[in-house]
């Protein structure tokens, strides 16, 4: 049964004020261990984000109430986060609450700044373009002479075959302690990924256009950029999707074998062994930030390029 909008906003509002009364009453005034009626008050509480999330995402299914359902939940989780963690006033060592989290962040702005320039605008970045790119150069090739696909293709599937930890640190060795060297790992993670796609998707195209193609006397060239890219662009935005958060992790990850003195992998890693989790925590969510944002960016870029394609229309 569909709910009229007001009394949707009406209910998840209503659930809102008592959480924040919640808060204020049994957390704020300090009562450790929780009472009987905290726990109550809790699972109330819960049963009510349930049912606003439910009955949000219930609504006429635009995409502004998807983003609305997305938040609200995001925000319950965040609520129920500092709730618990203060009621049972966990050490901030195995669990900060997300207001300390975000003072540490406030507190450190300019130094996660640096850090994400570091890692996601240097490394990322030109790694994923780079890995992308030569993913994409190398499909186009083994599609135009397909005898590459029985020498190239096997020896390009072994790059998704080496760990990670092994690359990182020969990256190093080869590139240097600087962001090319965790620029390096990214391109060899995401190339394959990008290779398989851009193939699946020149094979996409329909037989009777490629014959109508054909029968136009067609180059290859032609076809290619009037046919078959455009049907492959579903699956090449697929890979690029993929790509951007296995870059994210690669450039990360690699930091922790070696990088100057900025970046989030050395960030998380130094800052661990200080037991400073709040801080740890905070480059963890700006990195959260970054995949998600990417992902969203990725998505709009594709509704608008591939806008024809059913699987777009019908999302």
């Amino acid at each position: 049964m569909m709910r009229s909008r007001s009394f949707t906003a009406g209910f998840a509002l209503a659930g809102l004020v008592g959480a924040a009364v919640l808060m204020a009453l049994c957390v704020g005034k300090g009562q450790a261990p929780p009472s009987a009626g905290f726990w109550l008050l809790t699972v109330g509480l819960g049963v009510w984000a349930v049912l606003s999330v439910r009955y949000v995402a219930g609504l006429d299914g635009s995409r502004m109430d998807g983003t609305m359902t997305a938040a609200l939940f995001g925000l319950w989780i965040i609520y129920f986060w500092q709730l618990l963690v203060m009621a049972f006033d966990v050490p901030r060592v195995l669990l900060p609450p997300p207001s300390t989290i975000a003072l540490s962040m406030f507190e450190h702005g300019d130094l996660l700044w640096g850090d994400f320039v570091q890692t996601v605008l240097k490394a990322v970045l030109v790694g994923w373009a780079l890995g992308s790119g030569l993913g994409f150069a190398v499909a186009v090739a083994i599609d135009r002479m397909p005898f590459l696909q029985r020498g190239l293709l096997p020896l390009a599937s072994l790059t998704s075959t080496i760990p990670l930890v092994a690359v990182a640190p020969i990256a190093v060795m080869w590139f240097g302690f600087e962001w090319p060297s965790k620029a390096a790992v990214v391109v060899l993670m995401t190339f394959f990924p990008m290779l398989v796609s851009t193939l699946a998707g020149l094979k996409a195209s329909g037989k009777l256009e490629r014959e109508l193609m054909y029968s136009y006397a067609a180059s290859y060239t032609g076809t290619l950029l009037a046919l078959r890219l455009p049907s492959a662009l579903p699956f090449m935005f697929s890979a690029l999707k993929i790509n951007a958060t296995l870059a994210l992790i690669g450039a990360i990850v690699a930091e922790f074998f070696g990088s100057p003195t900025t970046g989030l992998g050395f960030r998380i890693s130094t800052e661990a062994a200080k037991m400073n989790m709040s801080l740890v925590w905070g480059a963890i969510v700006v990195s959260a930030i970054t995949g998600s944002l990417a992902y969203v960016l990725l998505v709009k870029l594709e509704r608008r390029a591939a806008f024809w394609h059913p699987s777009v229309r019908d999302a």
